[in-house]
């Protein structure tokens, strides 16, 4: 290797980093010695009559090993966010055959013959009440919950219709209502879900995907059974 034309020792760091970049796939050790090789040559090369300060030569040692620490620290942030995201899938595979409380108007009757959730009440409220109805919005079932106050409320549907016979397993629509001065207000419901499979993506984000519900961000879920 050979340095033409050398004027200043702070063309050695600028001549790595071009080395570095032509070289991306080439180890860490290898930058080294051409930083190094890179500044004996500039040594040998440079003028006798102007030769360059010692402080210069130092300044550039220093920027160098500030460089290389930054890069090993780089590579260790790196296997720091490969473990993070090992511990997340396997965290996420475990969640397989679990059952979660999701953000859903639909809750699927499977062969337990039930469907459960809860209601974010926002002020107490003289009738609560929640309808299950059909795919095509037909009332199916009426549950009266009374009298409640704020905060999170519980249900449970057993699968039956009002005369006591047991409806077919599928997805049902669950609408929450509380009765108010003002007249009645829709309430969100939570609806517990069964996890089917769960997704990985990029950046680590984590999907569940629910039982005849579609997907849902592990973000969204609040409670896991």
């Amino acid at each position: 290797m050979s340095v033409t034309n050398t004027s200043s020792a702070s063309d050695v760091l600028s001549q790595y980093r071009t080395t570095q970049q032509n070289g991306a796939n080439r180890n860490s050790e290898l930058g080294r010695n051409e930083f190094m090789e890179l500044m004996l040559a500039q040594l040998k090369n440079q003028n006798p009559l102007e030769p360059q300060d010692n402080g210069e030569f130092i300044s550039q040692l220093a920027q160098f090993s500030s460089l290389e620490e930054m890069q090993k620290l780089s590579g260790t942030v790196d296997d720091v966010v490969g473990q993070f995201r090992s511990t997340q899938a396997l965290q996420a595979s475990a969640m397989v055959g679990k059952t979660v409380l999701a953000p859903s108007g639909v809750g699927i009757l499977g062969a337990e013959g039930e469907i459960s959730g809860t209601i974010e009440v926002p002020a107490s409220t003289g009738g609560l009440r929640v309808s299950v109805q059909s795919q095509s919005g037909e009332l199916v079932r009426q549950l009266d919950l009374g009298s409640r106050p704020a905060g999170v409320q519980s249900f449970s549907w057993d699968g039956q219709d009002g005369n006591g016979n047991p409806l077919p397993q599928g997805p049902y629509k669950i609408v929450a209502e509380a009765s108010y001065p003002g007249g009645p207000q829709q309430l969100a419901t939570m609806v517990s879900a069964n996890v089917d499979s769960v997704s990985l993506g990029q950046g680590g984000s984590i999907t569940l995907n629910l039982a005849g519900m579609g997907s849902i961000a592990l973000s969204d879920v609040k409670q896991i059974n």
